[in-house]
């Protein structure tokens, strides 16, 4: 892992810098790109690793470009976070719990907006 001002940078995030890299580009990037454009200066070493291992979660995609490959983000940001909810409803047994407790756990204002999300998708 890399370190910045004497300091550990979690692996979380650091794939979030990698993430924000990807999303920020237009097109495919390869490692060199992303890293010219990650803000910590990591090694080569620990970008590779970094998008092998995004790659390996499903959350980028890459296909051959140049000397190696391209790198691109499989969904946005949004959608990062709505795939995680999933993965975490899906891993407990008891999904109407976790619903449930989701829901007790909203604002009004988000309450409301998840009611008129349901009712306009059953239309």
């Amino acid at each position: 892992m890399a370190e910045i001002d004497g300091e550990r940078r979690s692996a979380g995030e650091l794939e979030a810098s990698v993430l924000a890299a990807l999303w920020a580009a237009s097109r495919p990037q390869s490692a060199a790109q992303v890293r010219e454009a990650m803000p910590q200066p990591l090694a080569r070493t620990t970008v590779a690793t970094l998008l092998a291992r995004l790659h390996q979660k499903g959350l980028i995609g890459r296909r051959p470009g140049g000397r190696g490959f391209v790198y691109f983000p499989m969904d946005d940001a949004h959608g990062l976070t709505a795939r995680r909810m999933h993965h975490e409803l899906d891993r407990d047994s008891d999904r109407s719990m976790v619903l449930a407790r989701f829901v007790k756990g909203l604002s009004q204002a988000d309450e409301e907006e998840l009611r008129r999300l349901l009712e306009e998708g059953e239309r």
